[in-house]
């Protein structure tokens, strides 16, 4: 459901219609050894119980077996994550206080960073202008595919006055190869217009984009991962949705999931620049049985995440922060997470 768009509910789509067949990443991928430990659902520690990662030097300086921490500065938060906090104040929205107020607080919890879903109603001018009041900045942005050439330019032009590095398509769904196909042709052209005001343009994923069959076993991943032009087109990686992707892809140990969540960074073509963090609350498959929860309470090892890539920013999410907590304090906990976790 990032930036409004119901993802359980593609990915619940994409499953009846690919019925019992499941089937890994990519064809010829190799398949995740079949003697992995079981973690267990329910019984799996917290991400921030599991122990340091492995240390691997992946482009960023870090040698083998040194501590790692995220940087503060890379530290985000996709703002659809407070939409009932930035609502207008009424007694049918407790958790409204306003954008203006949401903001303050976002500040207060030490960000620097915000990820926009939209500008509550302002310019791009005036939004630059209370973010910079707060010592923040609008670093990227979900904004889906323009309708033409020059709508594109308008958004990018935008982006520009807010000073952001990124722009990322949030959501795409279908069950016909043609639209994918056409989707992707689209982002390279977007891409190709983003590079020369000197932004990044990227794809954020859900679940279904692993779980749709589009034909003889085809999913859109393996489209997008064929067709996008990787000279231009970059990954937001959405980890719950890779993570979830993996679970309904047959995959029944938080071992094997997270297994497959690294092969969705490890194995595309794209570069990997962004990632998107939230945590699952268990292994189950139905909806009454896995949601969204807040950093750390969960079973995805964020550690093991990092350590196998680190990226360019680490955006705070939960679509779903009311069904546990309000939304400010699931902003709060998702900072003082990432601030401390080590990889």
């Amino acid at each position: 459901m990032c930036y409004g768009h119901d993802g359980e509910a593609a990915l619940e789509r994409s499953l009846a219609q690919k019925g019992a067949s499941r089937r890994g990443l990519l064809r010829g991928a190799a398949g995740v050894a079949a003697g992995a430990t079981a973690l267990g659902a329910l019984g799996a520690a917290p991400a921030s119980a599991h122990g340091k990662g492995k240390g691997h030097d992946n482009g960023h300086g870090h040698g083998h077996g040194r501590t790692r921490k995220v940087p503060h500065d890379r530290i985000s938060i996709q703002l659809f994550t407070l939409r009932s906090a930035a609502a207008t104040p009424s007694p049918t929205a407790p958790a409204a206080i306003g954008y203006e107020a949401m903001l303050q607080a976002v500040a207060r919890y030490g960000y620097e960073r915000v990820e926009l879903a939209g500008l509550y109603g302002q310019t791009a001018a005036s939004m630059r202008s209370t973010l910079d009041g707060l010592g923040m900045r609008a670093s990227s942005s979900h904004d889906g595919i323009s309708a033409d050439t020059g709508a594109a330019h308008v958004k990018f032009q935008n982006a520009v006055a807010l000073g952001q590095e990124y722009v990322n398509v949030p959501y795409l769904n279908s069950t016909n190869l043609a639209d994918w196909q056409k989707w992707a042709d689209q982002m390279n052209a977007e891409a190709a217009i983003a590079k020369r005001y000197g932004l990044k343009y990227g794809y954020h994923n859900h679940a279904h984009e692993f779980t749709i069959d589009l034909g003889g076993g085809l999913t859109p991943w393996e489209v997008f991962m064929d067709r996008l032009d990787r000279r231009l087109v970059h990954l937001e990686v959405d980890l719950y949705w890779a993570f979830t992707g993996g679970v309904n892809t047959g995959h029944t140990t938080v071992e094997s999931a997270l297994q497959f969540a690294k092969d969705v960074v490890n194995e595309a073509p794209l570069k990997v620049r962004q990632y998107h963090v939230k945590d699952r609350t268990s292994m189950g498959t139905a909806p009454a049985e896995a949601d969204m929860c807040d950093l750390g309470v969960g079973v995805i090892d964020f550690a093991e995440l990092f350590d196998n890539h680190q990226v360019e920013e680490y955006i705070v999410e939960n679509d779903t922060p009311d069904n546990a907590a309000a939304p400010l304090l699931t902003a709060a906990v998702g900072h003082l997470y990432l601030e401390h976790l080590e990889f």
